[in-house]
């Protein structure tokens, strides 16, 4: 087992978008040399690769990036695991390192998916012969779904804000609230998919999609990839002074599956993962939600986000109404959140969105986010949560500069 902490030393991400010119590998060879160039290396010096990829998860992706930016001979793994895929790429190879196989490893997570509607539910319109007999796993003779519960994003973040609305007096109101405060901060970054800032009017009166969520208030599919560099302790204390400079220590990396719950088996549970690997990451880095200074949090639809307040111990138990009222989760309020633009503007290709995230807390605990740059800024939580479910969340801290 190796000894002392892991650290990213190179990151970097693409824009997101819709990008038709370029396919899976394009991005993910993008990020991933940008990210090595970031930490002034090279393939030759990487011992270990996590590809998380979705919609292409059965191609050997890891194997067919190292054919475009070089093969060495590393073993390679090939993760999916939903929206949280990118950071179970960024968990594979940490764990690599602290087993000691490895010293540094690369992440990557990547999506190509266009215009396919909710996560491509749109394009499932086939026509089948209605036949009344029991099949499949569970017996069924005709589909549950919207019936029993649903599987669907839209309508499973919907009704979790909805149970959330009715127990703590949060109104659609609030919810607007959050998806107006994420398009205003996408305007100061320049890889968001979209920059453009909406009056709460424009966000409740936008087409509905899955009450309360409107269309302005639910994250776009697109394209897009991201990478990091990771390395051990002792591999750093040999490395270039200027690599050790913008080092950022990994304090926490918990993931969590769904425990057995009643409810679960009909609709998704996407509360109570989330609580148990932020108390676990809180416990391991030995500090609390108040030494937080920025968040990037899984913002699907507007009704998530506001839940995770909740979930991550942001605010007080049942507060997360009161919580975006204070202006508190705004780029210049007491604990930002989703300075990014969240999922909402900057976008969310699945397998990247991971370590988008911890792009974003890096950027911004190295001093070099810009515009949007928060002052100050030396503690950062990533979170992500992928249904089925998989919640991963990463407590990222800038070092003491002496």
């Amino acid at each position: 087992m190796s000894s002392g902490d892991v650290w990213i030393i190179g990151i970097a991400m693409t824009p997101f978008g819709r990008f038709p010119d370029k396919d899976l590998i394009d991005l993910a060879a993008e990020a991933t040399l940008d990210a090595l160039a970031d930490a002034d290396l090279t393939m030759a010096d990487v011992n270990v690769l996590a590809l998380g990829n979705v919609y292409e998860a059965n191609s050997h992706n890891g194997q067919r990036l190292q054919k475009q930016i070089g093969q060495t001979g590393i073993p390679v793994y090939n993760v999916v695991n939903a929206c949280a895929t990118g950071a179970t790429a960024v968990r594979t190879v940490m764990m690599a390192i602290l087993a000691g196989e490895a010293d540094i490893g690369l992440a990557v997570g990547v999506e190509k998916m266009g215009k396919m509607g909710m996560l491509g539910a749109a394009a499932k319109t086939r026509e089948e012969k209605k036949v009344f007999e029991p099949k499949g796993r569970y017996g069924s003779v005709m589909k549950t779904e919207g019936v029993l519960g649903t599987g669907l994003m839209p309508g499973v973040f919907a009704q979790a804000g909805m149970e959330y609305a009715f127990k703590h007096g949060v109104t659609i109101t609030h919810f607007a609230k959050v998806a107006q405060k994420n398009h205003a901060h996408s305007v100061l970054n320049p890889l968001a998919q979209y920059r453009k800032e909406f009056t709460l009017e424009e966000i409740l009166s936008a087409e509905m999609i899955s009450y309360p969520n409107t269309l302005l208030m639910c994250c776009p599919t697109g394209d897009g990839a991201a990478a990091a560099v990771l390395c051990s302790d002792a591999r750093l204390r040999r490395l270039d002074p200027d690599v050790r400079r913008r080092a950022i220590k990994i304090s926490a990396s918990v993931m969590t599956s769904d425990p057995w719950s009643d409810s679960g088996q009909a609709l998704s549970d996407v509360n109570t993962l989330t609580r148990m690997a932020a108390d676990a990451a809180y416990e391991k880095a030995g500090i609390g939600p108040e030494d937080l200074d920025l968040v990037e949090l899984h913002d699907c639809f507007a009704t998530a986000e506001l839940l995770h307040y909740d979930n991550l111990r942001l605010c007080e138990p049942g507060g997360a109404g009161d919580f975006i009222d204070s202006g508190a989760p705004w780029r210049d309020g007491k604990l930002p959140v989703n300075v990014s633009g969240g999922l909402l503007s900057k976008g969310h290709p699945l397998g990247a969105t991971g370590i988008a995230n911890i792009y974003e807390v890096v950027t911004h605990l190295r001093g070099e986010a810009g515009q949007r740059q928060i002052e100050g800024a030396r503690v950062g939580l990533t979170h992500v949560i992928g249904l089925a479910s998989a919640c991963a969340v990463h407590i990222l801290e800038a070092p003491v500069r002496r």
